[in-house]
Formats: structure tokens, sequence, C-alpha cells
């Protein structure tokens, strides 16, 4: 298998696995789904979905985020790590909506990279999932992933990886496969208990295979010292 067979395989495996993947933040329109991406950084989507149930309430506009003092902002999203910069990014970027783009979030990647809190992988979540165009947002299981099954460099950076996904996946099947790499690092190979027992794809990760072996390794030597 060359490694063009094994890009394609490890993508068809997937989509047998998680066919239905998609973004599990909760919007309702690309502005809401900027703040609740902002917001996710060094978070989890579960707990971005509870702030933003009563958040997108409470706040519908860019205009109504800069309605109430930067405190009150700060404590609608407390339980969100790094809080205060946020709300501050938050304030900011309504700000310069209102200012710049008529109260509009913009819809090209180079304008939304501007936007203050929003980076690469924000840009990308938002113009792959509200506007429809195809892009490859590379957030922690992303990364990991594409690295434990040889699809990156295990010294790549963020941007290595996003370049790399975007030369070996077709264009078309960009989006969903940032969504199916985020599912099956989620769900299954996970940071710190990846299942590599039941793992389709061990035959083709490296990682997966020494994990494996590390481990038989130590039951051997378990079973030694015990007898």
């Amino acid at each position: 298998m060359n490694h063009q067979q094994k890009v394609r395989y490890i993508l068809d495996t997937i989509g047998e696995m998680f066919p239905d993947a998609q973004c599990e933040l909760n919007h309702s329109n690309p502005f809401e789904l900027t703040i609740a991406v902002l917001l996710s950084a060094q978070c989890t989507d579960e707990t971005v979905n509870k702030v933003t149930a009563d958040l997108f309430q409470k706040y519908k506009t860019p205009e109504d985020y800069l309605a109430v003092p930067l405190e009150e902002l700060e404590q609608d999203i407390r339980s969100i790590g790094l809080y205060r910069n946020k709300a501050k990014n938050i304030q900011k970027l309504c700000q310069i909506l209102i200012e710049k783009y008529d109260g509009q979030l913009p819809n090209t990647y180079e304008e939304l990279v501007e936007l203050p809190g929003v980076g690469r992988k924000t840009a990308n979540v938002v113009i792959s999932n509200a506007f429809g165009v195809p892009a490859i947002a590379v957030d922690t299981h992303v990364e990991r992933v594409s690295k434990r099954l040889g699809l990156a460099a295990e010294k790549d950076t963020v941007l290595e990886v996003e370049k790399k996904l975007m030369r070996k996946v077709p264009r078309d099947e960009w989006t969903i496969t940032h969504h199916r790499l985020i599912f099956f690092g989620r769900y299954h190979c996970k940071a710190r208990a990846p299942q590599c027992e039941i793992c389709p794809l061990i035959d083709v990760c490296r990682y997966g295979k020494k994990r494996m072996k590390s481990q038989e390794t130590r039951k051997a030597t378990h079973k030694s010292k015990a007898t």
C-alpha cells in the first residue's frame, strides 16, 4: 500500500466510523458560530454549549455585546477558560463588525483572521461550516490523529499539519474530513486512552503498533516477574 492508497484507506475508514460527523458547537448563524469557536479555545464543546445556551438568548447582535459593561460579559462566560481575555476579544470583534462591516460577519478567510480572537482554526471552521467553503481546521484532535496516523510528521507545526492535509485530502472532502478526524480523536483515538485494541486503522498506525508492542512487553515482563 503506497502513501496515496494509505490516505484513501484512512479517509474511507473514518468515514465508515463517523459518517455523520459535524460541528458540535450549537449555533444558528455565522455570527454565533464565530463566538462559539472563539470561546472553545482550550475548552470543550460541551462546556461552550452550556454557556451559549443562555448567552445566545441574551445577545443576538454585535450591538448587544457592546451594550453591557465588560464585567457583565465576563460573568456571563465565567465558567469558560480564559474568560476575561475572550470577553475583551468578543467586544473588540463586535466593535469592528459594526464599524467596518455594517454589523455583518465577513465571509472570507482573509477578513476573518483580522478579527480579534479569530485565528486560522476559527476562520477555517467558520468559512467551512457557515459559508460552505472547503477548509481543514486543525485543532488538538486533528493534529494528534494526523501525526499518529502518519499523515503529518511528529515535529510538524499546526500550520504544517494543515498544509499537508490540504495536499493529501481531496479538496471536496476537506470539511467532512476535518469533522471526522475530530470525532475520531475525540471518541476513539483519545489523547491518553486511545482504543488501539479495537482500532480498524491499527495496521497503518505506527503509533498504535508501537503502543501495543510496548503493552505486550510490559505484560510479558510482569508475567515473568510473577513466576
